[in-house]
């Protein structure tokens, strides 16, 4: 929690560093009331966690209700989270707790569209690194809610042998042949291929694992035929919406995206008050 704490305070003083003069000057400082957040269109909640932490950093004399549970599709107009207490705080942590949770419900909500599209079939839907810095773990979370999975989070939880350090190993085989001497057995070796070609090297070198970078379907699915189950693929590069279910349709067995966490739009979402003078 400190690591996230330190985050969201940093964000929280963005805003507050030298105070919120709109509020300080128009609103009484005894002036409490009540707020709900909502969208203005349907959306995947994720971020309550965040959500709530900014304003008990922020003045832990709030309190904030959740209607709904993270990963749960909700209508516009409905009621998200409630909130009471003192009118300055709710104002002055709106814009920080709103551009979190706008964030992360995007992500969660292209998950889920994408996941939609994947219905019935075996292939399961991965995200990547491709994160903002520093929220990998909340992008990543909004990923699950979504109903997608995890790939790596760190550069230590994998092997990942990509085109930069095929070259740089002096190819295919040799960079999969290295791995395999100096990484513990317990992890698995991947290695991107950029064709066909490549793809038999992998395959002959052991990799456990073969991402598939920016294949053709007619590609995917020659590759799927050629591996006779032996390894697992995995597809990536240039996934959009209306083509991941093409691309599962092939038979590999994960789609990797990117634009999950890079490319998702935030929701539009607003926090609206009630007054009430203690």
């Amino acid at each position: 929690m400190e690591q996230l704490d330190l985050l969201l305070w940093l964000a929280i003083q963005e805003d507050l560093a030298h105070g919120d003069v709109t509020t300080e000057a128009v609103v009484d400082q005894d002036l409490d009331g009540r707020a709900v957040v909502l969208g203005r269109e349907p959306f995947v909640l994720s971020g309550s966690r965040v959500f709530h932490r900014i304003f008990q950093l922020l003045d832990p004399t709030i309190q904030i209700v959740s209607f709904f549970r993270d990963g749960e599709e909700i209508q516009p107009g409905i009621p998200v989270f409630g909130l009471d207490g003192s009118v300055r705080s709710l104002l002055t942590g709106e814009r920080t707790a709103l551009n979190f949770v706008q964030r992360l419900c995007g992500i969660a909500t292209l998950t889920k569209q994408m996941v939609k599209k994947l219905s019935g079939s075996s292939c399961r839907l991965l995200d990547t690194r491709k994160t903002t810095p520093l929220w990998r773990k909340l992008e990543k979370e909004a990923v699950r809610h979504g109903g997608g999975a995890n790939h790596r989070f760190g550069l230590a939880d994998g092997v990942l042998i990509k085109d930069n350090h095929i070259v740089a190993a002096g190819g295919v085989r040799e960079a999969v042949q290295r791995a395999r001497r100096h990484v513990p057995h317990t992890l698995k070796i991947e290695v991107e291929v950029d064709n066909l070609d490549q793809f038999e090297v992998a395959l002959e070198a052991g990799a456990d694992i073969i991402l598939l970078d920016n294949f053709t379907p007619e590609m995917l699915r020659e590759a799927v035929v050629r591996n006779k189950g032996r390894v697992l693929l995995e597809a990536s590069g240039g996934v959009l919406l209306e083509r991941v279910r093409a691309i599962a349709e092939t038979g590999v067995d994960f789609i990797s995206c990117g634009a999950l966490t890079h490319s998702a739009k935030s929701i539009d979402m607003t926090m609206e008050m009630e007054f009430t003078t203690s």
